[in-house]
């Protein structure tokens, strides 16, 4: 598969402090960041950060060993139990500790029917709406230079039509319709945060999902990419449907993020379950078969992802198993020991797709650096400097 939009090569020309061109020099290529986003869920950091429990450092130091980006946790009726009362610091100190880890952080989601706040149930549809919005102000300026990426609504295809129980946001798309409420809450939100990576987000990848985005752009929503959600606990989707879907959606030309991928390493969700959250289950053991099923298939679908020009951004949804639905669904096991799948994943984020490397400049200080997309340390002769290496441009680099 081709990955050569991944890489760049650039002519670099290299001087020191008071501009001397450094001619005939070595210099050392080190990657520190990729451009593209390896995400994973990053739940797990806010007991450790907040709380200080131990027990999460080795699972959080794993963790960054291969991901640059992270979701946090944003919902609402979990973030503001008590009206006025949200849990703003927890957030902020955890997005904080992330950023410091050069990890870009997501908030998910603004808007969502599910695990809405009860509260909101006491006033009508015109003081939720005012609520919601005054939520996303909140948020969205409030975090502003720590969190610029926000799922800003989630599942929007089924949102009117949810029907498991009554809730404030499903009142609201009701009365306003799906686009009619996806334009008031990305407009807000853009409003804030104008340089904000704005997403819609859904499971529901038919076209019904493409449907809605069409109209969401007719309507001037200012989208800046699409979410898709690949949660795969009855089965991996394949090639074929990979492709498909990324077949779909790419002719809007806007970045594609899978947002929330699952692929599990124990025995298979049944077909016949519609609703997963219907699966309960007590416990969901990992197998060692299933291990080795898992690695080969989240390997495939890395490769497919990472090979298309328009994704952006790949985040596994458990870092550890027994998350969501007890599922065997993560990168380490219960007891933190790594899988075939995260040794699989590091082996492909910080080997085959990561540039270590050493240059030579020519008589005039110049040097070509063929790598992949990125942040970057470079130096020479105990002199370095940091450097964003993601076009072709030339570009003059200061050693100091």
């Amino acid at each position: 598969m081709d990955i050569s939009h991944r890489k760049v090569s650039k002519r670099v020309l290299f001087k020191d402090a008071q501009g001397n061109t450094l001619a005939n020099k070595n210099v050392h290529v080190q990657q520190t960041k990729h451009d593209f986003l390896f995400g994973c869920g990053a739940f797990n950091f806010m007991p450790y950060v907040v709380d200080g429990k131990e027990e999460f450092k080795e699972v959080t130091e794993s963790w960054l060993e291969i991901f640059n980006y992270g979701t946090l946790p944003f919902y609402w009726g979990q973030f503001e139990k008590e009206e006025g009362n949200p849990n703003t610091d927890a957030l902020m100190k955890t997005a904080k500790y992330l950023q410091s880890k050069n990890v870009t952080v997501k908030g998910h989601p603004l808007c969502w029917h599910t695990a809405c706040a009860d509260w909101l149930m006491q006033y009508d549809n015109k003081t939720i709406l005012e609520k919601q919005l005054a939520r996303i102000d909140r948020e969205v300026n409030g975090f502003k230079g720590v969190i610029d990426m926000w799922d800003v609504i989630n599942e929007v295809v089924i949102m009117p039509i949810f029907d498991k129980y009554d809730n404030a946001i499903t009142r609201l798309c009701k009365e306003h319709g799906r686009v009619g409420l996806i334009k008031k809450v990305f407009d807000e939100a853009h409003a804030c945060n104008p340089d904000a990576v704005l997403l819609i987000n859904d499971f529901n990848t038919s076209t019904n999902y493409e449907i809605l985005i069409d109209g969401c752009l007719n309507a001037g929503v200012p989208i800046s990419a699409i979410g898709i959600q690949s949660h795969q606990h009855q089965g991996y989707w394949g090639r074929d449907k990979v492709e498909e879907v990324l077949a779909r959606y790419e002719h809007f030309g806007l970045p594609i993020h899978f947002t929330e991928n699952t692929l599990i390493s124990g025995e298979i969700m049944p077909a016949h379950i519609v609703d997963l959250n219907d699966w309960q289950v007590e416990k969901w053991p990992t197998t060692p078969e299933g291990e080795e099923r898992q690695a080969r298939e989240i390997e495939e679908m890395y490769r497919i992802l990472f090979s298309h020009p328009l994704v952006q951004a790949i985040t596994t949804w458990d870092y550890r198993d027994g998350a969501w639905l007890h599922a065997p669904s993560g990168f380490i096991r219960e007891d933190n020991s790594l899988k075939p799948s995260y040794k699989m994943l590091h082996k492909l984020v910080k080997e085959e797709w990561w540039t270590v490397t050493d240059v030579q400049t020519d008589a005039e200080g110049y040097a070509v650096i063929e790598a992949f997309k990125g942040e970057y340390d470079l130096s020479s002769n105990g002199l370095s400097a940091k450097a964003d290496l993601k076009d072709n441009e030339g570009l003059v680099i200061t050693l100091s």
